[in-house]
């Protein structure tokens, strides 16, 4: 089988399992890490671009925060998919590895695997997670998790524990403090670098905006 029936039979795959998935981890986030994956790896020639193309696409296959927490499944569902379309191990097992350890999970959680391709795929997630599309799935979550837009009186919490940001119910707006304006200064590449950061400005001057309708000032 070539790469590209590879990569052809895991777009359908992924479209399939991720039918009716919440708005901000949907196939169409998927695409977007994909695409955003791809343009990178231009700039990275020495990556494998099987290993970045199925590690974009599986990299939300089965997101823990839709599955009680269980960080395992995701895993496991793209080890046994790759496994039964007879991709080769060693390239199912960096895939895998990509899987257990893109999430930011608070910013304190230490990779134990490192690798140019999951850089490159991280990079896209964390691209996918700010900016204007970053602000319409972060408000997105918030309205499906019902959580209150902001509350002056809660204020955003740092450097939480993994466990800890797991379980946050906090507003909206604070996840903008606890991840989202983070992101610009914990991208890998060069080209994830610079994409991100007009992306970044546009979120600063969107919060900007918000606290100044919020008391209205505009």
């Amino acid at each position: 089988m070539t790469n590209s029936e590879i990569i052809e039979k895991t777009i359908t795959f992924v479209k399939s399992a991720l039918t009716n998935a919440e708005g901000g981890h949907d196939w169409f986030h998927t695409e977007r890490v994909f695409k955003s994956s791809l343009f990178i790896a231009k700039d990275e020639p020495s990556a494998d671009p099987l290993v970045v193309g199925l590690g974009a696409l599986l990299h939300d296959i089965a997101d823990s925060k839709f599955h009680d927490g269980d960080e395992s499944v995701g895993p496991e569902m793209a080890r046994g998919f790759l496994t039964e379309l007879g991709v080769d191990n060693k390239v199912t097992d960096h895939v895998v590895k990509i899987i257990e350890n893109i999430s930011f999970k608070g910013g304190n959680f230490d990779q134990k695997f490192s690798s140019l391709e999951l850089d490159i795929v991280q990079d896209a997630d964390r691209l996918d997670a700010i900016g204007a599309i970053g602000i319409a799935r972060t408000f997105n979550y918030g309205g499906f998790k019902n959580r209150p837009l902001y509350d002056p009186e809660i204020p955003p919490k740092l450097n939480m524990s993994k466990e800890e940001y797991k379980k946050s119910e906090a507003p909206t707006i604070n996840h903008f403090y606890e991840k989202l304006l983070l992101l610009k200064d914990r991208m890998n590449t060069k080209t994830g670098k610079s994409l991100a950061q007009q992306r970044h400005q546009f979120m600063k001057d969107f919060l900007e905006q918000f606290y100044e309708e919020w008391e209205g000032k505009r």
